[in-house]
């Protein structure tokens, strides 16, 4: 990269709260045959080159181990050149240099920083000859007109400002051997959203309700006056009155704030990102009309592969929050939520829904640049923070079970879903050394206990005053410990490597859980993770103990995070699909069409999110934008259509779907690396009609009798 060879320049005098505009003027002698700008930043930037804003990766460079790796993006900028020409960056914060909420126990090392950037812009000639115009003493510096930026707290900005007083831009000393080719996705506008509603509050308060919680931002046009503002705020939910709230959101301010110029003028912003369904006009100068506000939906670039749809509007309804949930929560990295004081990359979210995330997107490019990060984020020793990137305190607590797992079930899951070996080659390492880690961290050998983990999070059977469902937290762990291990042994032999120590562990882990929890299994996860892990040498007997436990409790779940991404597929397995059904479809607190009763448009951290009675289950903790019970999809289109890989990557297929009577239909349809793979199933004349498609050689399975068929389409 030519980029190497350029220098970091930051605006002389600045602050960490500047936000400056970087500027480089130039001419060009000759018609231009070719043009490319490397760019990327300490913070988040916005390029333009003649008024013309460059490519359309918003928020670039991403989120990354900054110390270790900064994304660098590249431009063709040749319909933008003329024979007189200004590039213009303007840097804000961004992930790069935000501050890091209270509750994470540490302060961001980067928070004191500058805005600085770095580029380099490569021309070539018509008749042949080379221009190369670094960033260096010749580039000028100035305050723009967005006076504040943060990803927590939005934007202030100032219309009337025109930068000025430009003076020379300082050359400083920053790593260059960090920076690396763009390798994620970029993160791009996607959809228009407009107001389905505008209304007044109770309290009197403007509101515009877009109809649908979103991650991305405001876009508006408006006449005014010189200095006339219009403040925005921004929130999920109404309160039970009809009132704006947005406490949930915790200490992100999570506004726009925008000082007219005098006359005709349209803004979006630029630098940050907003989780809402919700806008409370603050402030607005008299000719403001809420209707030309627009919302623009901002993630990370993926094409689409999986759809479900069915005869049931809630079920429908919940496919498409979970599409939408998985759309606000893969902005470069998997977020757990876009609005509140964190939006940081929990380990534990993204392995419980990346099963579900692979069957509606195309991920692969989405999870490879993450979990290289992963891998970098992880200490010498295996030890892997809970959020990549890194935004916890150095050595927090000992990795928590389930959620650093993730560093062997996402590259195994994506192994399976795509059949690309590169996600066990890259990340082999790092699996082996998480387990090494576990191995040499826990007080009980070939066990893991004397960790703090998160347990079964948000579980239902929580004791009061604890987020911590009731299920043992050395029972968690050592699940987890066996299920990592086992993945490194599988991974090892798919490789060629020499894993007979891994076997051996995982052998011993197995034989450990069953002398030490088997035969006393208490809570729905514990069985949950016994049967689905392979920790049990009775699955049917323990199966069936969590179907009359279910039903007893009012065929109702009592798991979180940990348990719920399984329990379906344990019951169906085992005999209970009419069981699983049943707590798919149900519709009162606790389950899934609970939120869509409720109005949701997005899956809920909290099963009840908001009460029966418009309550809600807390301020602390509570986001309407949270995807990881999601996971339910990856049910769907794989037990109740029963579109799964026989091979990795659908190189060859099983399809054996499982229809259940208070569903009229069901339909999936998938596009794997090797093409579409569908089936839809119905009620008709007292029969079940299965009409299926496949590109591959594929078994097919229907009420009890095995097709063996090839690529085609097929009644049933």
């Amino acid at each position: 990269m030519d980029i190497q060879y350029s220098k970091w320049i930051r605006m002389r005098g600045s602050g960490p709260e500047t936000v400056p505009v970087f500027r480089r003027e130039f001419g060009c002698d000759a018609p231009v045959a070719r043009a490319e700008l490397e760019i990327t930043a300490a913070g988040v930037y916005e390029a333009t080159l003649n008024g013309q804003r460059v490519g359309d990766f918003i928020l670039a460079p991403g989120w990354t181990e900054y110390d270790h790796r900064i994304q660098v993006q590249t431009y063709d900028v040749t319909p933008l050149l003329g024979t007189s020409n200004r590039l213009d960056v303007v840097v804000g914060r961004g992930w790069f240099r935000h501050r890091y909420p209270a509750w994470t126990g540490t302060q961001s090392h980067r928070e004191h920083l500058r805005a600085a950037v770095i580029a380099c812009l490569h021309i070539t000639y018509a008749d042949g000859r080379h221009e190369l115009i670094r960033t260096d003493e010749g580039w000028t510096a100035a305050q723009s007109n967005v006076l504040m930026s943060s990803i927590y707290d939005g934007e202030t900005v100032d219309a009337r400002i025109e930068p000025c007083d430009f003076a020379p831009a300082e050359v400083f000393d920053y790593p260059v051997d960090v920076l690396i080719p763009q390798q994620g996705c970029d993160v791009t506008e996607q959809e228009t959203v407009f107001p389905c509603r505008v209304f007044r509050t109770p309290r009197g308060e403007r509101v515009i309700d877009f109809g649908q919680n979103l991650t991305g931002y405001m876009a508006f046009e408006v006449d005014a006056h010189a200095g006339e503002r219009l403040v925005f705020s921004t929130a999920e939910v109404m309160d039970r009155d009809g009132n704006f709230y947005n406490e949930n959101y915790r200490t992100a301010r999570s506004m726009l704030e925008y000082t007219c110029r005098e006359g005709h003028q349209a803004y979006k912003p630029r630098l940050t990102f907003f989780g809402f369904r919700y806008l409370r006009v603050d402030e607005a100068p008299a000719a403001f009309d809420e209707g030309c506000v627009r919302a623009i939906v901002v993630h990370s670039r993926m094409e689409r592969t999986g759809w479900l749809s069915t005869d049931d509007p809630l079920l429908d309804q919940l496919f498409q929050n979970i599409l939408w949930g998985q759309k606000g929560n893969f902005l470069d990295v998997p977020t757990d939520c876009p609005q509140r004081d964190e939006r940081m990359g929990w380990t534990g979210d993204a392995q419980v829904f990346i099963r579900t995330a692979s069957y509606n997107y195309d991920v692969r490019r989405f999870f490879r640049k993450w979990l290289a990060d992963v891998a970098l984020a992880q200490e010498e020793d295996g030890w892997v923070p809970e959020v990549v990137p890194n935004m916890v305190s150095h050595r927090h607590k000992p990795g928590s079970a389930a959620w650093c797992d993730a560093v062997t079930i996402c590259p195994w899951q994506l192994y399976w879903s795509y059949g690309e070996v590169a996600f066990l080659a890259n990340q082999f390492d790092s699996m082996r050394k998480w387990v090494d880690y576990i191995t040499g961290a826990t007080t009980t050998p070939d066990m893991w206990t004397g960790g703090i983990h998160y347990d079964d999070w948000l579980g239902l059977d929580a004791p009061p005053g604890s987020y911590k469902g009731a299920t043992r937290s050395d029972l968690i762990a050592t699940a987890f410990y066996a299920r990592s291990t086992e993945l490194v042994a599988r991974a090892g032999r798919i490789l060629g490597r020499d894993v007979a120590a891994y076997e051996q562990l995982h052998a011993r882990i197995v034989a450990a859980f069953k002398r030490n929890y088997a035969d006393n299994l208490i809570t729905q996860t514990e069985k949950v993770l016994a049967v689905h892990f392979h920790l049990t040498d009775e699955p049917q007997r323990v199966a069936d103990a969590l179907a009359q436990q279910i039903i007893d409790c009012g065929t109702m779940l009592q798991t979180g995070f940990v348990g719920t991404a399984y329990v379906l597929h344990v019951l169906s397995d085992y005999g209970h699909a009419e069981l699983a059904y049943s707590l798919l479809l149900r519709r009162e607190y606790p389950s899934w069409l609970f939120s869509v009763r409720q109005g949701a448009t997005t899956v809920w951290e909290h099963w009840d999110g908001i009460r029966e009675d418009g309550s809600f289950w807390s301020a602390d903790m509570n986001s309407y934008n949270h995807y990881a019970y999601g996971c339910v999809a990856d049910w769907v289109y794989g037990v109740a259509c029963g579109i799964r890989p026989a091979e990795p990557g659908f190189a060859r297929a099983i399809i054996a779907p499982v229809p259940d009577s208070r569903l009229g239909r069901l339909s999936a349809k998938l596009n794997t690396p090797h093409g579409e793979i569908s089936c839809a199933w119905r009620h008709t004349d007292g029969r079940v009609r299965y009409d299926i498609t496949t590109c591959v050689d594929t078994k097919i399975c229907i009420e009890g009798r095995i097709y063996h068929v090839g690529k085609g389409s097929y009644v049933f």
